[in-house]
């Protein structure tokens, strides 16, 4: 069965942290079941914005600072990448602090490129992707819970939207935006392509009400792994009592035949009734996923606007 290892969590103190990796990753093999000497990783954050650092929107740069230092110990390559909405990833990761972390470990920060990748799905022949991500050797995928006022929920599944390059990801809204069950299965796809080899999802201190980024941190107390994405998600919305059928990805990955059910999943530690949420806030209203062309326009405007002068005048 495939497995998820949870625990609790309660500190981003470095020396805390590392241990509390270690335990949660260790009925799934250590790091070292997952990357091998030479091995370019792909650490893949959600990086998705420079304006509200202290607001928990972001992962946390203690979970990457850790991870990337235990894929040095076993011989990989660590990379840090993303696609943030506005800007670049080297902006919003400097605005969050990581960079010196970053610069302690030699970690580099890499802006992805698109290239086309056919995809099996009879209403998608192609996704655009990053190519970075696809052809890194391992795919280490560090979300954070928070809660979205377009998709109800943010998690393992949504973060792989990031590995969508530049504003791909707002004509994707427009395309595909006027239905929700197509979004979601679009989210789903490109979760599939990417098929990242490790997910390990921050929820020491989640994002809670009008996420992804106006509303407030919770604290939880809670870190999970695996290997399966779509089962990690399942059991982080159980968690939260978050039913599936108000998460469009969770839909999609039931009706694509990926794991949609607890009982399918095993738990080597911690099981979610044990960590169990009470009073979760989810967004006070759902937004429309469709961005219309003028909001589309006025997105690409504002993320080239951060990228080429906003950042390289505060260099």
């Amino acid at each position: 069965m495939t497995q998820v290892s949870l625990i609790k969590a309660q500190s981003y103190n470095l020396k805390e942290l590392r241990t509390s990796l270690e335990n949660l990753l260790a009925p799934l093999g250590g790091i070292s079941a997952f990357v091998k000497k030479d091995d370019r990783v792909l650490l893949k954050p959600n990086l998705l914005t420079a304006s509200r650092p202290t607001k928990e929107c972001t992962t946390r740069k203690e979970i990457v600072y850790c991870i990337a230092q235990m894929v040095l110990e076993v011989g990989g390559k660590p990379f840090l990448g993303d696609s943030p909405a506005f800007g670049s990833a080297k902006g919003v990761a400097k605005a969050n602090g990581y960079l010196p972390l970053c610069e302690e470990l030699n970690l580099p920060i890499i802006e992805f490129n698109g290239q086309k990748y056919p995809i099996d799905n009879h209403n998608f022949q192609n996704l655009r992707l990053s190519k970075e991500a696809m052809e890194a050797d391992v795919i280490i995928n560090l979300p954070k819970i928070k809660s979205h006022m377009q998709l109800t929920m943010t998690m393992g599944v949504k973060n792989l939207f990031g590995c969508v390059p530049g504003k791909m990801k707002a004509w994707w809204h427009m395309e595909a935006g006027k239905d929700a069950s197509r979004f979601g299965e679009m989210l789903v796809e490109t979760a599939k392509a990417i098929n990242p080899d490790l997910t390990i999802i921050d929820g020491i201190i989640a994002h809670e009400g009008n996420g992804p980024s106006a509303g407030e941190p919770r604290e939880l107390g809670i870190l999970g792994a695996s290997n399966n994405v779509f089962a990690l998600d399942v059991a982080i919305a159980d968690i939260l009592n978050v039913s599936s059928e108000i998460v469009p990805t969770l839909v999609a990955q039931k009706k694509l035949g990926l794991l949609s059910d607890l009982k399918d999943i095993e738990f080597p530690l911690l099981k979610p009734e044990d960590l169990l949420v009470e009073n979760w806030q989810l967004p006070s209203a759902l937004m429309p996923i469709d961005f219309g062309l003028p909001r589309v326009l006025k997105s690409t405007f504002k993320h080239l606007y951060i990228k080429f002068i906003k950042e390289t005048v505060g260099q």
